[in-house]
């Protein structure tokens, strides 16, 4: 029996439920409503846009094929009727009805449903501080903002930037900013790291020196207060300082759009999502809903979480495309998986931190280590950095985080750990985990693999670590004289850490290093140090065999000091 179904919000969940309802119930009919005029559009690609990477507003709007998703498009293409700038304003689940307002010309509309979809999305956060409604200050919430941006940027009156928020969308577009356009661009984030609860705070000073290099400047631990101008914002003044700009973008996070859920009595989560079970269907059996606007299961802590990715809210609508026509599909949850580019780097991850991990009553640790991407005698090769989240008792690995080129290597290696992270792995799983191998591509034993070692060493307590930002900390106080720092490299390596530092600095290479047992000290702690963590390591087991047991192991060694900024 044919159905009528209604789709409120056309972006991306709620075409891919429209689309593949149709193609299993083409004698249904299908309506998509949405507030704006720009529909199905890959908003992940607003900063690009932006930058000038994506020329046009209607590369983001157009199939692989060039054929730009409009109403016509889905009229034609899809039979799938499109009412945009059109509002949904309020849900009669009684009547089984939406009531619609033009956004245009005012005019109300009833839409009958047998079933409904709510993809309403998400809304940027506001600061509710003085000087918000300046001009000049811009969310990135839409594809008609990011045009507005780009047209300030591009009439030539923007020499210098705020970005309040050091997440995704605020880095990417000072990379935009800074980078393609040549602006003064300056952050400002509220946490004491860039990306806070994606990933370390060693990885995320690593990013931020990286973007330092290219010259972006970061305020980290302030707080914005107000913003000043005439008509136009002129300055931000934070808690600290007085920056003056041109610009603001307002990357403070979003949250989900759940107004029209709300006011129809569906089940609202605490923290403001949409409720949906595993089939993605609302507390009314009607009713779906996907993409931002709701909450599914954080796989990894068994709880609600909120993963607003246009990944996922791809992959949501087509279950609900696949029931709204009477099947039975689940979509269990989710990871977090990320990546993100940022100028010669890429960033990502899987999973909790290490400080989310602790937060949400994990007993945790984590590996972290320096490798080659592919064979270490390969021509072409380039140093990534692994860092591994792992519950202590039973070596259940809880996620994943990473840094590297941008190629595809890195995010290759977290994809893999990724769909094993809902099978409850354990490090022995990504010690043995079996990767495609070929010199180009990789080396014998795989970064990952050596990875999941790290971490069996460590639990085993055979490798005692400490981070580089804690290397650092003891090498600042160095002249209180207790501790020994090693270098366990070659001469070549040392010498001018030896020359410079005589009194502090003492080389044994590990191959000698039990023949010369008698130049280690008993009394003091020892830091093993090496290029990346591995021939210091090897070092740490043979001062272990001589009863030295107050070593410490640099993890990552020189390489993740020197990826800090740190200048010893």
């Amino acid at each position: 029996m044919a159905q009528n179904i209604v789709v409120v919000g056309a972006v991306a969940l709620g075409p891919k439920a429209a689309c593949r309802f149709k193609r299993l119930e083409p004698e249904s009919q299908i309506t998509m409503i949405d507030q704006s005029s720009i529909i199905s559009y890959g908003g992940c690609g607003i900063p690009y846009f932006i930058s000038g990477d994506v020329s046009e507003p209607q590369q983001l709007q157009s199939t692989s094929f060039n054929m730009l998703r409009d109403e016509k498009f889905f009229d034609d293409a899809k039979d799938i009727r499109v009412m945009t700038n059109t509002q949904a304003v309020m849900i009669d689940r009684k009547a089984k009805v939406v009531h619609t307002l033009n956004v245009i010309d005012g005019k109300n509309d009833i839409l009958p449903y047998d079933k409904l979809v709510l993809g309403t999305g998400s809304r940027p956060k506001q600061l509710k501080i003085p000087g918000s409604d300046l001009k000049g200050i811009f969310p990135v919430s839409d594809m008609h903002t990011a045009i507005e941006i780009k047209e300030k940027i591009s009439g030539g009156s923007v020499g210098k930037a705020l970005i309040v928020g050091a997440g995704f969308i605020g880095l990417e577009i000072a990379e935009a900013l800074a980078d393609l356009w040549g602006i003064e661009t300056t952050v400002v984030e509220i946490t004491n790291q860039v990306f806070p609860r994606f990933i370390s705070k060693n990885l995320a000073h690593m990013v931020q020196h990286h973007m330092e290099e290219n010259e972006v400047s970061f305020h980290l631990s302030e707080k914005v207060l107000r913003f000043e101008g005439d008509e136009t914002v002129q300055s931000v003044v934070t808690d600290k300082r007085t920056i003056e700009t041109d610009l603001v973008i307002m990357a403070v996070g979003i949250e989900p759009n759940t107004g029209l859920a709300r006011d129809a009595g569906l089940k609202i989560s605490p923290r403001g999502g949409i409720v949906v079970n595993k089939q993605m269907q609302t507390s009314d059996p009607y009713i779906y809903a996907g993409g931002d606007c709701v909450e599914i299961e954080n796989l990894i802590t068994e709880k609600p979480g909120y993963f607003p990715l246009g990944s996922l809210a791809n992959r949501q609508g087509r279950v609900i495309g696949t029931n709204l026509a009477g099947g039975n599909e689940q979509f269990d949850g989710a990871v977090g998986s990320f990546v993100v580019k940022l100028f010669e780097i890429s960033v990502a991850g899987a999973g909790l931190t290490l400080d989310v991990a602790l937060q949400e009553g994990f007993d945790a640790i984590s590996a972290f280590i320096v490798q080659f991407d592919r064979a270490h005698f390969y021509p072409e090769k380039d140093l990534m950095y692994l860092e591994l989240v792992v519950e202590r008792e039973t070596g259940r690995v809880l996620g994943i985080q990473g840094l590297g080129n941008t190629g595809e290597g890195m995010v290759g290696r977290i994809n893999a750990v990724a769909e094993l992270l809902k099978h409850k792995p354990t490090t022995r799983d990504i010690s043995n985990l079996e990767l495609a191998y070929s010199p180009p591509f990789s080396s014998a034993m795989d970064i990952i693999n050596a990875l999941g070692n790290t971490a069996e060493n460590i639990l085993e307590e055979t490798n005692r670590v400490m981070e580089a930002d804690e290397f650092i900390a003891w090498w600042l106080e160095r002249e209180k004289d207790e501790t020994f720092f090693l270098d366990c490299r070659g001469w070549g390596n040392a010498e001018e850490y030896v020359e410079k530092y005589p009194d502090h600095w003492k080389s044994i290479p590990q191959d000698e290093l039990s023949e010369r047992l008698g130049e280690v000290p008993v009394d003091k702690r020892i830091v093993l140090i090496c290029n990346t963590g591995v021939r210091s390591y090897e070092a740490q087991v043979t001062l272990d065999q001589a009863g030295i047991r107050n070593s410490y192991n640099l993890q990552g060694g020189m390489a993740a000091v020197k990826k800090l900024g740190f200048d010893i």
